[in-house]
């Protein structure tokens, strides 16, 4: 799986990209027909402290891509709220597959 990192409005961050590289790792572990994950860090301008940090994550696999998307006051936060979503979509993406 290769992973490729965006930032917008945001300086690069090797810890964060760490951070995305090793949970994105586990997922691959768990689902093996990932093919690639885009991750996109953005600084949004809000007036609560506790948003406006969004990390997007899309993953290319077999049929749709699949997308998650989460708006917190930490990018760490971010990071692991989407890929839980990731799992959630992946588990039922792996049940159709089974299925067929």
């Amino acid at each position: 799986m290769t992973i490729n990192f965006e930032y917008d409005d945001v300086k690069a961050s090797a810890r964060l990209e760490e951070l995305a590289t090793k949970k994105l790792e586990k997922l691959e572990d768990k689902y093996d027909f990932i093919v690639r994950a885009d991750v996109f860090f953005k600084k949004e301008n809000t007036s609560s402290p506790n948003t406006g940090l969004i990390c997007n994550i899309r993953l290319s696999a077999p049929g749709p891509r699949l997308f998650a998307e989460s708006n917190n006051g930490k990018f760490e936060m971010g990071i692991a709220a989407s890929v839980e979503e990731l799992e959630r979509q992946l588990e039922k993406r792996k049940g159709k597959m089974k299925t067929h």
